[in-house]
């Protein structure tokens, strides 16, 4: 738990601004020199706000407002709030991933705290990478912070259909692919599917992502549900910038809060809600940051043992995340999730999670399912291994036909994106529903930088047949607002010689999910062959951040962090001077 008070003549800002020398003279002559007096600072904690606010993100355009409210709640405890801008990685508009950027977020999270004069942090972002990228620096550099979650939009609406982000505009676009809408229904869901700012209102990669923060302990209690328009949003930013304060006095740091028992808890939880599959790359390089070694088989063991209870897009078939909130938000998902939390482990709140859950209430028994009536009998990931995926790879069983959990069919291969959707759209493609269709060099080396294009199109040709699923592998991700039989996270890539590399057209392909297995039927001689007359592509990059990138990512089975960031948490003992 949270100690005592600490001394003002200890907090990190005192060795800026307090001592009597020439470098200090410069920081409080420059602080000044901003309007500052030495009465805003002094004895005080200085509070960075590190916001990603940005014109192309409007997951995150409400943030030049609530950077004020954060402000006004710090000065009301007492500490001095500075604004701090980041990168703000989108999902709309970054090509060719945001996820090619998250390492980079997270290194300038990391070296913007230990650079500034901050004795504490607030951390504000919501869309998908923004959560890991802050919170992995913010680990690393080991001050205490609190992490402000954007918020989901308002619900989609077109002609009086609810529409949720990204799972309708698959469903959309197929049909429109189908022939079966007009160009006139389409433009109408483009123009009512996201209606305010805020990120994803379905159990998208940022819902799943924001809801992990909250699990460890990093948000305010019920904070990662609030709808991004709603005024307990704006409240609950003021209360980020108290308790920030409070924290920083009680020198509560993450090295109290991301625990081998708080990574467990937010698997638990990500497992309930139906996550993204997203979780898995995210939550591994996040805890990894904390020393806390978690594994695809302890993603996999949870999913058995947790049930689906969110019954919210794309897990379950009708409700978004502002039906969410209103039935008791994720308190009340977890307050029925009894034993299988540690409610002993301490968040930032200065309470336990047991604490933080008293009082939750249900208040929609169909939005949040009680354990004896989820979703899904499972949780919402299951981990696969075999002959082509060694080192694992990765289903959402409850968001796809339940025919496909034990499927075989031949293997339909495709060896870049382009060559991909130029065949789908073929109606003279060779392909029956038995088929797995197959994209290879798309994952964190071969992308570049793991795109979200696992959610492979369903042949034009089959859609006209009234097909709306099929097995799909990839080694890449896909969007958490995706559904559908995708194996993805195929690892190791295709691009570095996994043997995902080595499948033909016409190989047969077999999945049993129940057993946890994927495997080509291709007998060992056969691969001996093709490995031999395997031969790697050149790397993608020549320069720049994408050529250092290709150097230290790591595999999607281990979270795809650099090599030389994931040595723990927390500022180097006898921290040097440059700091």
């Amino acid at each position: 738990m949270a100690g005592a008070r600490k001394n003002p003549d200890s907090l990190r800002s005192a060795r800026w601004f307090a001592p009597d020398d020439l470098r200090s003279f410069g920081h409080r002559s420059r602080m000044m020199q901003m309007g500052y007096a030495p009465e805003d600072w002094a004895g005080k904690p200085v509070i960075g706000i590190l916001n990603t606010w940005s014109d192309m993100n409007p997951c995150h355009l409400h943030f030049r407002d609530r950077v004020e409210d954060v402000k006004r709640g710090v000065l009301q405890a007492g500490g001095l709030g500075i604004e701090i801008p980041t990168i703000s990685v989108d999902e709309s508009f970054t090509k060719p991933t945001s996820m090619l950027y998250r390492n980079m977020m997270a290194m300038e999270t990391e070296e913007t705290i230990r650079s500034h004069p901050f004795d504490g942090v607030v951390l504000m972002g919501g869309c998908d990478k923004s959560t890991p990228g802050l919170t992995m620096g913010a680990i690393s550099a080991g001050v205490p912070f609190i992490y402000l979650p954007a918020g989901p939009m308002l619900r989609g609406n077109y002609a009086g259909r609810i529409l949720g982000s990204g799972s309708d505009a698959w469903k959309y676009w197929d049909e429109r692919r189908a022939g079966l809408i007009s160009d006139e229904e389409w433009l109408g869901v483009e123009g009512g599917i996201a209606r305010s700012y805020g990120h994803c209102m379905t159990m998208g990669t940022a819902s799943t992502m924001t809801a992990i923060a909250e699990a460890l302990g990093l948000c305010l209690p019920g904070a990662s549900s609030i709808p991004a328009p709603d005024a307990n949003h704006k409240r609950m930013s003021a209360d980020c910038g108290r308790r920030i304060v409070d924290m920083v006095w009680e020198d509560l740091g993450p090295d109290q809060i991301v625990t081998p028992a708080s990574v467990a808890n937010a698997v638990v939880v990500a497992m309930a809600t139906g996550c993204s599959t997203n979780a898995v790359v995210h939550i591994l390089a996040m805890a990894r940051r904390a020393g806390v070694n978690l594994t695809l088989d302890d993603l996999d063991a949870a999913g058995r043992t947790t049930p689906v209870i969110a019954n919210i897009r794309p897990s379950g078939d009708e409700y978004l995340m502002e039906d969410f909130y209103y039935a008791g938000g994720l308190r009340a998902l977890m307050s029925r999730l009894g034993d299988k939390l540690d409610r002993t482990a301490v968040t930032c709140s200065g309470k336990t999670l047991g604490e933080t859950l008293e009082g939750a209430e249900v208040y929609n028994d169909d939005v949040i399912r009680p354990l004896s009536n989820p979703v899904y009998h499972e949780g919402s990931l299951a981990v696969l291994r075999g002959n082509l995926c060694p080192d694992g790879a990765v289903i959402k069983p409850a968001a796809c036909d339940p025919r496909f959990h034990v499927h075989e069919g031949p293997a339909l291969v495709f060896d870049s994106y382009p060559e991909m959707k130029a065949a789908i759209d073929d109606e003279n493609l060779q392909v029956t529903p038995d088929h797995v269709l197959v994209l290879r060099n798309a994952g964190p080396q071969g992308g570049p930088g793991f795109p979200e294009w696992g959610m492979l199109p369903i042949p034009k040709a089959l859609l006209k047949q009234g097909h709306r699923d099929m097995l799909r592998i990839s080694d890449a991700r896909m969007s958490g607002t995706s559904y559908g039989a995708c194996i993805l996270h195929v690892a190791p890539e295709s691009f570095i010689g996994g043997p995902l590399a080595l499948l033909r057209t016409g190989d047969i392909v077999r999945l049993d999910v129940p057993k946890r297995r994927l495997d080509m039927l291709v007998d060992d001689a056969e691969l001996a062959a093709r490995r031999a007359a395997w031969v790697r592509p050149e790397p993608r990059f020549a320069r720049g951040f994408g050529y250092m990138f290709q150097r230290h990512v790591g595999q999607a089975n281990d979270g795809c962090d650099f090599d030389y960031l994931t040595t723990g948490f927390g500022e180097p003992a006898g921290e040097p001077d440059i700091y």
